[in-house]
């Protein structure tokens, strides 16, 4: 799946909203609890005294929960228009996501960065999917998450709040909560959790940059993105760490997380990603990046703020071997 359209190199909450993460798993109910509403709220639609009451589910889900009858005041079904008073008495039924069918655990050996009782930051190596999907429904990260962590059956997405395709390497978040699942969605839709990469792009980039370009899906050819008018906004800061004869070592920070946004940014500048089968297909007359067997990219800094202590986290991770053994092969010289 991840090699395919549905992928991207980051899943941000611009594409992974707060209501939707859960709206097509919820089913099962484990708890109900009653809270009447406080006299704060007077005079306040329900859908708006409910966010402020249960701030640790997004608006969006409460909403859908109220929707579909898991809220009710005082008993009853309410639109989520309906006005308090102060002193109604909301029920609501605690949602936990059923299995997917298609993801059931496997012991999948997981390069585990960071865990405690709300994430887990892992190093996610070239070649796992990681969610299931055609052609990929066993042997994916969402298989060994559920393995190692049980309880990440009741989070929808097994916790995953965004992803890094089949063929790029790094750091990945997954929330073992709902409500740290929620928190890191809304981070991700604030921009303020930072994602670094290492990108070696074909040619001689000139200086440090912005590409700032709409992405879209490409007009003719529905399984590419492309840089398109009306696009979703795009903003990819990359600065120049080494140069080499016929390539450059880039960082690239996301501003934002759109599908294969890096890899469609640096080849709209004529600098597409060495070993990008997709996107890049340009000769550099280097073997030895010519033949480098995918996209040369490496998620290797993420930094966020705690969902539970608040505390700012950041982790890095080194480049994959073969990576790490392109660089020195170029820094030897040759070609």
């Amino acid at each position: 799946m991840d090699a395919g359209p549905a992928s991207t190199e980051e899943m941000n909450a611009d594409d992974y909203s707060p209501g939707g993460e859960v709206a097509d798993l919820e089913s099962e109910s484990d708890d109900v609890s009653t809270t009447p509403v406080p006299e704060a709220c007077a005079g306040m639609r329900l859908d708006a005294a409910l966010a402020r009451m249960f701030p640790e589910h997004s608006r969006s889900r409460l909403q859908a929960w109220l929707k579909d009858g898991h809220i009710r005041l005082d008993g009853e079904p309410r639109d989520a228009k309906h006005k308090v008073w102060g002193g109604e008495q909301v029920s609501m039924e605690v949602l936990t996501a059923p299995q997917d069918m298609a993801a059931q655990a496997e012991d999948i050996p997981l390069n585990i960065v960071f865990e405690d009782d709300t994430l887990i930051v892992i190093d996610k190596p070239v070649g796992l999917v990681v969610h299931p999907g055609s052609g990929n429904w066993s042997g994916t990260l969402m298989n060994g998450l559920l393995h190692h962590a049980p309880q990440l059956a009741e989070v929808p997405r097994a916790g995953i709040v965004h992803r890094l395709d089949k063929d790029t390497s790094g750091l990945l978040v997954v929330a073992k909560t709902l409500t740290a699942q929620t928190a890191l969605v809304r981070q991700l839709q604030a921009r303020t959790v930072r994602r670094h990469y290492l990108a070696l792009a074909v040619g001689q980039v000139l200086q440090d940059g912005l590409v700032d370009a709409p992405i879209g899906r490409h007009t003719r050819d529905r399984t590419r993105m492309a840089v398109v008018g009306g696009g979703r906004e795009a903003r990819t800061h990359y600065v120049i760490r080494e140069r080499f004869t016929r390539c450059t070592l880039l960082e690239c920070r996301l501003e934002t997380g759109r599908t294969h946004q890096i890899r469609v940014h640096m080849a709209n500048i004529a600098h597409p990603l060495v070993g990008d089968q997709v996107y890049g297909r340009k000769v550099s007359g280097d073997p030895r990046l010519d033949s480098f067997p995918r996209q040369a990219l490496h998620a290797w800094r993420l930094a966020l703020e705690h969902p539970g202590s608040g505390e700012e986290m950041a982790w890095e991770t080194p480049l994959p071997q073969d990576f790490e053994d392109l660089l020195r092969s170029l820094r030897s010289g040759g070609v």
